[in-house]
């Protein structure tokens, strides 16, 4: 496995936090979830190849546990927003400090910097700052998130783990740890380059839900069925076209 013998704590939190963690351990990494003591459950159907403990981290030996643990680790995973890990001692100068190659990887919503930096939201909060939320509905309708797995788990969880990679990869060569900011919105934003570089060949201008890849299509979209199921059709290419038309 790619990570094997990679040391991770992820400290718990929401579903970006612990999905991150678990694309780690997939991939060989131990993986350590550390949750908040007397809390059960909530995390847990993202614990695969995780081990857990519990500490208090508001207690002094609780926080001292932690520091301890991160002197061994290669990488701390934080998904709390900005100067909550700094109130606790537990901040990046500190533990970099006692472990210069530690890789601190910060997980939030707006990121640790600006006016946002410390107020709380969810995916569609994020989803509708980084533009994309304008893009996704039907015609004539409300913008409509597609459930949250577009700034939870695409542009967070999966940046963030992708950033832990890069991190790893450079520290081979400096042996130096990385802090990691990885904001929710700036990574949504971030997947849906394609949709902004591509404004003046024709394919968003018309709007939501009218363009060809929304929906706004007959040759790209979906339909129902006899038997009151759906199916999706994709047929962008004139010669698959030809061949979802033709009369058998």
């Amino acid at each position: 496995m790619a990570l094997r013998g990679v040391r991770v704590l992820e400290l718990a939190g929401l579903v970006p936090g612990p999905f991150c963690g678990m694309v780690l351990a997939d991939f060989g990494a131990q993986v350590v979830r550390v949750d908040r003591t007397g809390v059960r459950g909530g995390t847990s159907y993202l614990a695969r190849g995780k081990r857990s403990l519990a500490l208090d981290l508001k207690r002094p030996r609780g926080a001292a546990v932690l520091r301890r643990l991160c002197a061994r680790a290669d990488v701390v995973l934080d998904p709390f927003r900005a100067g909550v890990m700094e109130k606790l001692q537990l901040g990046p100068e500190i533990l970099q400090r006692e472990n210069p190659s530690l890789i601190y990887a910060r997980l939030s919503g707006f990121g640790q910097l600006g006016r946002f930096s410390r107020l709380a939201g969810h995916d569609i909060n994020y989803l509708a700052l980084s533009g994309v939320l304008s893009k996704l509905g039907k015609s004539g309708d409300k913008p409509c998130a597609p459930l949250n797995l577009l700034a939870d788990f695409g542009g967070g969880g999966l940046m963030c783990a992708l950033g832990i990679m890069m991190a790893l990869f450079e520290r081979t060569r400096s042996g130096k740890g990385q802090v990691i900011d990885a904001s929710m919105v700036e990574g949504t934003a971030y997947l849906s380059t394609f949709l902004w570089q591509t404004q003046e060949m024709g394919l968003w201008e018309q709007p939501r839900g009218q363009n060809m890849l929304d929906g706004g299509a007959p040759f790209y979209t979906t339909y129902r069925t006899a038997d009151e199921e759906f199916m999706a059709v994709g047929a962008i290419e004139p010669q698959f076209y030809e061949l979802l038309i033709k009369d058998k």
